[in-house]
């Protein structure tokens, strides 16, 4: 497992431990985060921490059109539709003895969720246009970017689906939480797209604290674009800090930007502890501690623009969520954790999508 994934921050640790903890069994497992935080991998890292003889399938469901989908995932007899000129397995037949990997489950057509569902439960396929039970030792992993249950609150998800496949949910962190990982991310990638040793490119200590300041809205994957980069405009030479924020990671969203400085108004109310203060000015910075309003002036080091109210949002439902998760669902003991009236708390719920834990 640790030659495939690659760190050892404290989310990382515990991410290999719950991989550890699953691979062994048959469950099927649920992994969730944003686009680029490397699912795939950890999809690789479950299968071959397990015992299972099969090679590990991996089919994106967004990827392949919803009219080709069922034969790739279940075959098709000959003659079942036109153009099949001859059997052909699908990829759950290939992954027999071994582990499918369902990415991007989330965009998987309703027509299909039921006969994914009846899959599962019954551990046999039918081709297209065949009639024949095909029983198969069956493990699944699938992986979503997307809220499945705001999905199912719109009726293009499937709940039943949703619970069979959520049996052991894996939670994968961002890069920004576990940043403490770059330097060992950024040697790992540089050793793989290194065709010459001689002309790879080094990252000096200004350079490697740039990369760890970044917000990384790619995640690994915008990692390992910045590296490439930085292999062919900086071949053996050394990087620094500003060729870092100015040749290899600025960049500018397309998103509309509102007014700046409402971020500053909007937290500028926060106190700066001693602790934060000497942080903010000691060298090594101490990248696991709470972030404080001044820091978010850096991010224009990096990028053009922010998408200001799309990032609030994003405070707003995290901070949201997490108390009501630290209070045990209580809607009104949130309220009053987040210095909030119940009703402003309810309306926000509302507002953002956030289900409630539970009634009151």
């Amino acid at each position: 497992m640790e030659e495939i994934i690659k760190g050892n921050s404290k989310a990382t640790t515990e991410l290999k431990k719950l991989v550890n903890l699953v691979s062994k069994s048959n469950s099927t497992v649920l992994l969730r985060g944003e686009t680029g935080c490397g699912k795939d991998v950890v999809a690789q890292a479950i299968h071959h921490s397990s015992e299972r003889e099969g090679d590990l399938i991996n089919v994106n469901c967004a990827a392949i059109p919803s009219e080709l989908l069922e034969s790739e995932l279940f075959g098709h007899e000959k003659g079942s539709f036109t153009g099949a000129d001859s059997l052909r397995q699908g990829r759950f037949e290939l992954s027999n003895n071994g582990t499918l990997f369902l990415d991007e489950i989330g965009d998987m057509p309703m027509s299909l969720q039921a006969k994914l569902l009846r899959a599962i439960e019954t551990k046999s396929i039918q081709r297209v246009g065949g009639k024949k039970e095909i029983k198969l030792d069956l493990r699944l992993v699938c992986a979503t970017h997307q809220n499945i249950e705001k999905k199912i609150d719109d009726g293009s998800f499937r709940a039943d689906l949703f619970f069979r496949i959520n049996v052991f949910p894996i939670e994968i962190p961002t890069l920004s939480e576990r940043k403490e990982d770059i330097p060992i991310l950024v040697d790992h990638i540089i050793n793989e797209i290194s065709l010459n040793q001689e002309l790879v490119p080094k990252f000096d200590t200004s350079a490697m604290r740039a990369l760890q300041e970044y917000i990384w809205p790619g995640n690994v994957r915008e990692l390992k674009n910045v590296i490439e980069r930085a292999a062919i405009i900086f071949p053996n030479t050394i990087i620094k800090s500003n060729n870092v924020k100015e040749n290899l990671i600025k960049i500018s969203l397309p998103d509309r930007i509102e007014e700046k400085e409402g971020l500053w108004d909007m937290t500028g109310d926060l106190p700066l502890t001693k602790e934060s203060n000497n942080n903010l000015t000691k060298q090594n910075e101490d990248f696991s501690q709470l972030p404080h309003p001044k820091h978010y002036r850096k991010w224009f080091d990096y990028m053009d623009k922010i998408d200001l109210r799309r990032h609030l949002s994003e405070i707003e439902i995290n901070l949201i969520e997490a108390a009501l998760q630290i209070n045990s669902g209580s809607v009104t003991k949130s309220a009053d954790s987040l210095k909030i009236n119940r009703t402003t708390l309810i309306e926000k719920m509302k507002k953002l999508s956030i289900r409630k834990i539970n009634d009151e």
